[in-house]
C-alpha cells in the first residue's frame, strides 16, 4: 500500500508535535488547572494570530502558480469559514471576565509575533504552499486538544459556555476541515510543495509551542501604537 503525502507528514512532524504538546500548559488545561487570566492569556495570543488567517489565505491564493488552479477553489472555501473567527475569541474574552478593547489594543507577545511572522515569511517569500504546513498544525491540534480543554476549563472555572466559542467551534469545525486538509496534502505530487509543507509545519509545531510557554508573560499594551506595528502593517 502506498504511502500518502499526510502520513509521510505526520511521521515527519512527530518529534516536533511532542514539544508543542509538552507545553505545561496544556496539561494544566486539559487537567482543569488553569486559573481564569491564564485562559484570557491564551484566547489574547490566540487573538493575535487568529486575526492574520484570511490575510494570509488571501495572500497565498495570490502567490499560487497556475499549476495549482485546484487549490484556489480549496482556498476560498477554507476563507469563507474562516471569517470572523477574531470576533469570536474577543466575545469569548469578555465572556470571560476580560477586556476585549484592551485586547485589541495590545501587541502579541514575541513568540506570538514570531509564529504570525513565519508564516508571513513562508508565503511572501519562499513557498506558498508550505502555509498548509501551519493549516496541519493549528487544526490538527485543535481535533484533539481543544473540546477537551473547553469542557474542562468551563468544569473548573465555573465560566459560562459562551466563553468557549473559539476552542468548541474548532474543534468540531476543524474535524471537517483536517479532514479537507488531507485531500489537499495528498494532492501534492511535486517534491517541492511536499518539501515547503513539512519545513512550515516543522517550524510552527516549535513555534506554537513557544506562544503556550510563553503564556505567563503579560500582554504588551499597545494603544496608539497599533497602527505602527510591523505585522499590523503586513496584514
Amino acid at each position: 500500500m502506498k504511502t500518502t503525502f499526510r502520513d509521510q507528514l505526520r511521521v515527519a512532524t512527530a518529534a516536533d508535535r511532542d514539544y508543542l504538546l509538552r507545553a505545561p500548559v496544556i496539561g494544566e488545561a486539559l487537567a482543569g488547572r488553569i486559573s481564569r487570566a491564564r485562559y484570557v492569556a491564551f484566547l489574547t495570543q490566540a487573538w493575535h494570530h487568529v486575526r492574520h488567517t484570511v490575510p494570509l489565505l488571501m495572500a497565498v491564493g495570490a502567490r499560487l502558480p497556475a499549476r495549482h488552479g485546484k487549490l484556489q477553489k480549496d482556498l476560498i472555501h477554507y476563507l469563507e469559514e474562516e471569517v470572523g473567527h477574531d470576533d469570536w475569541i474577543l466575545n469569548d474574552i469578555e465572556a470571560a471576565g476580560g477586556d476585549r478593547h484592551a485586547v485589541a489594543a495590545s501587541l502579541p507577545n514575541v513568540e506570538t509575533d514570531a509564529m504570525v511572522a513565519y508564516a508571513w515569511d513562508t508565503v511572501q517569500r519562499r513557498n506558498p504552499v508550505g502555509f498548509f504546513g501551519m493549516v496541519y498544525v493549528l487544526e490538527g491540534t485543535s481535533v484533539s486538544l481543544a473540546v477537551k480543554a473547553a469542557d474542562e476549563i468551563e468544569r473548573s472555572l465555573g465560566l459560562p459556555k459562551k466563553a468557549f466559542t473559539y476552542l468548541r467551534s474548532h474543534g468540531t469545525l476543524d474535524l471537517e476541515h483536517i479532514e479537507d486538509l488531507g485531500g489537499i496534502l495528498d494532492g501534492l505530487s511535486d517534491p517541492a510543495d511536499q518539501a515547503a509543507v513539512v519545513q512550515c509545519a516543522r517550524a510552527m509545531f516549535w513555534l506554537y509551542g513557544n506562544v503556550f510557554r510563553g503564556l505567563d508573560r503579560p500582554a504588551s499594551a499597545a494603544a496608539g501604537t497599533l497602527a505602527t506595528h510591523p505585522m499590523k502593517e503586513s496584514a
